[in-house]
């Protein structure tokens, strides 16, 4: 009987301890999908994980002191109403995804950022820098306008000597080989109208026609150029105000010019506009017109633009750029004449790759006509920056 007793509990302890040994094991670990880095487009890609899409995500800090206009007065310091001095910050995020397909490259791109300036408080409000989708040579949605070529080598913090436009686009570009293409675009045209002057009411109409943009372009080893082209429709809020069909077209070089420095290049823009006013320049005196209707006969504003710039590197941590331009604008009537030039210059420190610290100082000087009863301005702007890129 004792052995049958012990026999039992050998049999007991013996069924525990597998038991306990079974739940002791190791559970097979499940597989996990790592992120794995994508270099086919660069640095700083990664395969989202399960997808043969590759994202890109990257940001910016900006920060500007900016002293506004203290040229000849009345300025924004000798004004009490105007703000003398801004404190800005603003924070970018970059999203960046591409993906091969059998049609060629699937690629999205948006770029969100925020502001706060000196005299905002509370909540600020999202801006959308670009947004598109790019596939098969079309590409869709907010993007440069394609009517832009050189748009600076200076930060033109507070006035340019160029355009530098975004826009909402429906585009098609096409390569041939050896570095030059060609694009047809469709755009919007909000983001290009200025002044109509009319008896029966000064200002555009709601949108009709988008604006149609072509450009050709070539990039190789000694630089780049480009031709562009577009057609404007003006479109009076007046009723009783004839539209007009308004154009642009100019041409634009940046050359390399590696024997005043390595990475030294020089850049030449000019453009005439006849009824499309912000094509060659985004940064126009409150003057600037498309169109005037005068006794019921519309009559569309020409410009005159030329521009340029020189951007010199002396060390790979230190940088200077120059740069300015010279427009004409004839309106319908001398009231609405004028001329005007810019000068900018600046000088960047990049202590380390992403970090730029900075200065950089502007002048402006606008000449009227005698009929508009305003005096010539001398304008003098000064902006600090400092920006971190990653």
């Amino acid at each position: 009987m004792k052995k049958l007793v012990l026999f039992g509990a050998a049999l007991a302890l013996s069924g525990l301890t597998s038991t306990v040994h079974a739940a002791d094991l190791p559970l097979a670990p499940e597989p996990v999908d790592y992120v794995r880095i994508c270099d086919a487009y660069g640095t700083r890609f990664f395969y989202l994980p399960g997808t043969d899409t590759c994202l890109r995500v990257g940001g910016r800090i900006r920060v500007e002191y900016r002293f506004n206009n203290y040229g000849d007065g009345p300025n924004n310091w000798s004004d009490k109403a105007q703000t003398s001095t801004v404190f800005r910050s603003r924070g970018y995020i970059y999203l960046d995804s591409r993906t091969a397909t059998e049609y060629g490259l699937l690629r999205t791109f948006t770029s969100i950022f925020h502001t706060s300036d000196s005299s905002a408080f509370g909540a600020v409000t999202p801006e959308l820098e670009f947004s598109f989708v790019q596939f098969g040579g079309f590409t869709f949605g907010r993007t440069q306008s394609f009517w832009d070529y050189w748009t600076g080598y200076s930060w033109g913090a507070q006035v340019t000597s160029y355009s530098d436009t975004k826009s909402n686009v429906i585009a098609y570009t096409g390569s041939f080989g050896n570095g030059i293409s060609a694009s047809v675009s469709l755009e919007n045209a909000a983001s290009r109208q200025v002044q109509l002057i009319s008896a029966g009411g000064n200002g555009y109409g709601g949108d009709k026609l988008p604006d149609a943009i072509a450009n050709i372009r070539i990039e190789q080893g000694w630089g780049s150029a480009q031709l562009m082209g577009v057609l404007h429709h003006v479109r009076f809020a007046d009723v009783a105000a004839e539209g007009k069909l308004g154009w642009a077209i100019g041409a634009g070089a940046q050359i390399n010019v590696p024997f005043l420095g390595s990475k030294d290049k020089i850049a030449i823009q000019v453009a005439y506009s006849d009824g499309a006013s912000r094509f060659p320049l985004d940064s126009w005196d409150s003057r600037i017109t498309d169109a005037i209707n005068v006794a019921g006969d519309t009559k569309t504003t020409k410009t005159w633009n030329i521009g340029g710039g020189w951007h010199h590197a002396f060390s790979d941590a230190w940088q200077a750029n120059l740069e300015g331009g010279y427009h004409v604008a004839d309106a319908a009537t001398d009231a609405y004449d004028f001329s005007q030039w810019t000068a900018t210059g600046n000088v960047a420190w990049t202590p380390v790759s992403g970090l730029v610290i900075g200065a950089e100082m502007q002048y402006r000087n606008v000449d009227y006509k005698a009929a508009s009863g305003l005096a010539d301005r001398d304008e003098i702007y000064t902006t600090l920056r400092v920006q971190r890129t990653f």
